[in-house]
């Protein structure tokens, strides 16, 4: 599907605030609320919209302490890497998930409470995996970027 600038900046306004009335967009857009309407659906049909979230503030849900962790497993068969990432994407502490080429084979951003929570993890989560060969985590000092959206204009 191609995207014109009206979709652009459609999405634009949306990644920045999505709360937003489709009256509010149009208004923007200088389109009709139907116009508008009619471009959300297809953009989320088309799956280039296909969620809608709170950013949530994880300090006040004490989960600020985050952690890289680089993880090699044990084969590189079809069956290990789904075996993982199915496990994986069941554990809610893993916040995101990259199979990666160079040294290891997966990066995950975990999010706890404070080291200690980290070290339950390890110990009765990611270690416990069969698939799982070895790991190295890093720990986050400060967060310095984080975008949340795409620059597309």
């Amino acid at each position: 599907m191609k995207l014109d600038q009206i979709d652009l900046k459609l999405i634009e306004f949306l990644q920045k605030n999505c709360k937003q009335t489709t009256k509010e967009l149009a208004d923007q857009l200088d389109l009709s609320t139907t116009a508008v309407y009619e471009r959300v659906k297809k953009l989320e049909k088309q799956h280039i919209i296909t969620d809608y979230v709170a950013i949530i503030n994880k300090d006040k849900i004490n989960r600020s302490f985050i952690v890289i962790s680089h993880i090699k497993i044990k084969s590189h068969s079809k069956d290990a890497i789904l075996k993982f990432e199915k496990k994986v994407n069941q554990i809610p502490e893993v916040l995101e998930c990259f199979h990666v080429s160079g040294e290891y084979d997966y990066i995950l951003k975990i999010g706890v409470q404070d080291m200690e929570a980290y070290r339950e993890f390890m110990l009765s989560k990611l270690t416990t995996m069969e698939e799982v060969q070895s790991t190295h985590s890093t720990f986050v000092i400060k967060e310095v970027k984080n975008l949340k959206t795409y620059n597309i204009l």
